[in-house]
């Protein structure tokens, strides 16, 4: 609440400043909107770059996995399922404080740093000699990504007129989409050489950005100058995250009834509850929970999470439906994948006249419908025997289509709620909440395929995993639907 207060204190202070000295405030007035818009290009270019490779790393290390457990021997798809997980778990329980801190720092300097260690530990995971390493190597590079993705934004921001925030935030997140169409191509032709190159391609955007975010990106305000970040509290959620992934993981090895799947279980809720005392009471807490009470951003993040379950249920089950079934090589599997990315950047940039006329809540629900029926298409179609056309390019559509609709929009819906001083914290909670569901969504997809021999048990356990994932986007829906209510009674469209 006292958020919104504040954001409605500075809209009434900017009226009187108005009538009180317009010829003297004119001036520096245009001169605020000019250089925003001057400095914008370059710094969105540096920002475009950083944030492409780290969502290009999300596509191409998803295509790369089996390649990877055939060059490991002994590994399973539960032990590498953690090399996403175990990037999204440090991911999402750094983001925030990494947000806190670069509002502390600087976002140049918070940015800075963290593309110089994600295109590091890129190098490290090349250069991995196990899945142990690897995995490693991978947490080093979520460090540098939860520095690097909540600055971006707040430094294109910063960048930004004001009249033209609005459609910065949606190309922002328009790139992820375009990582994201690029990606199941580029990692297929990096893996038909070596996986290795999945992670070695990130060394020349990393190293060209640095150069030029040195030169180009603006010193922005520091608002915080308090207490640092809750580092104890990240630690806490961290563990949360993984207790709740490894019980999920294991469920099929260890058995639902296990002491040890239910131990996982219990102690990721203990984890939790202690997680959010803390953060109630911590002077710089990982979650602000009064951001939490702001009811448009809270239905735009558990939206965003619960979506965010489904889309990655619908990626990992793509990919492995492709190359385990139907025996597709990693660079036609990717080719197969691309055409429903590739539908999210046109389809997010031209949804702004659906935008206007429905609203966000409204807009995501149209994009959950498709994405869900795309799911049930496969759910209906999808055979052993390979029939691309008919059966798995249909979905991958209107999965696409559903994408495009509804990231961008609820990404805008939260940041919108939101004042400028909190714009770096709040995308931070609005990409962990994200990567929590990421986390979420590939557990779910490990624990329900579990280890199927022969083509019928094949197809039922990628039915169970269409299911799985159907049920997180109904979800969301529901949610999606409380961001509509959530909208109306702020007196938003």
């Amino acid at each position: 609440m006292h958020i919104v207060g504040q954001s409605n204190s500075e809209a009434q202070q900017t009226k009187p400043g108005r009538q009180t000295k317009p010829a003297q405030q004119a001036k520096p007035g245009r001169q605020a909107q000019q250089a925003p818009q001057t400095a914008g290009r370059p710094v969105f270019l540096v920002v475009a770059a950083a944030v492409f490779v780290s969502n290009l790393d999300l596509f191409i290390v998803n295509v790369a996995l089996p390649a990877m457990g055939r060059h490991f021997p002994g590994s399973t798809l539960a032990s590498l399922s953690w090399v996403l997980n175990g990037y999204a778990i440090v991911f999402a329980a750094l983001l925030v404080p990494a947000g806190r801190l670069a509002d502390r720092i600087g976002h140049r300097t918070g940015f800075l740093v963290g593309l110089a260690l994600f295109t590091l530990s890129s190098a490290l995971c090349a250069l991995a000699p196990g899945v142990g390493a690897l995995v490693a190597a991978r947490l080093l590079q979520a460090v540098g990504a939860a520095l690097l993705m909540p600055t971006s934004l707040a430094l294109l921001l910063a960048a930004t007129a004001p009249e033209r925030r609005a459609g910065a935030v949606r190309a922002w997140a328009s790139i992820g989409g375009i990582a994201a169409g690029l990606g199941p191509v580029v990692g297929g032709l990096l893996v038909e050489a070596d996986w290795r190159w999945v992670f070695l391609v990130n060394l020349p955007v990393g190293l060209a950005a640095l150069l030029a975010g040195l030169r180009v990106l603006p010193r922005t305000p520091r608002p915080e100058a308090g207490p640092l970040p809750d580092l104890t509290g990240a630690l806490l959620l961290t563990a949360a995250i993984a207790a709740l992934a490894v019980g999920l993981v294991k469920s099929d090895a260890w058995g639902w009834s296990s002491p040890r799947v239910i131990g996982s279980l219990l102690a990721a809720a203990a984890l939790t509850g202690w997680f959010l005392r803390r953060s109630a009471r911590h002077p710089a807490p990982v979650v602000e929970l009064p951001l939490l009470r702001v009811p448009v951003f809270a239905a735009a993040n558990a939206t965003a999470l619960l979506f965010t379950v489904a889309f990655a249920g619908m990626l990992l089950t793509s990919v492995l439906w492709c190359q385990q079934v139907w025996g597709y090589s990693a660079l036609r599997t990717g080719l197969a994948i691309a055409p429903g990315p590739l539908l999210v950047p046109p389809i997010a940039l031209a949804a702004g006249p659906l935008l206007r006329r429905l609203g966000h809540g409204r807009t995501a629900a149209a994009g959950l419908v498709l994405f869900a029926a795309g799911i049930a298409w496969w759910l209906l179609t999808v055979r052993p025997a390979p029939g691309y056309a008919a059966e798995l390019l249909p979905g991958m559509l209107l999965t696409g289509a559903g994408v495009g609709l509804t990231l961008p929009t609820l990404i805008g819906a939260a940041a919108g709620a939101l004042p400028p001083t909190r714009f770096a914290t709040g995308s931070a909670v609005t990409t962990m909440a994200r990567q929590i569901g990421a986390v979420v969504g590939v557990a779910v997809v490990v624990s329900v395929l579990g280890t199927p021999h022969g083509a019928p048990q094949a197809l039922d356990a990628f039915r169970h995993g269409w299911l799985a994932v159907l049920v997180a986007t109904a979800s969301a829906l529901v949610a999606a639907l409380l961001l509509v209510a959530a909208q109306r009674r702020a007196g938003q469209h």
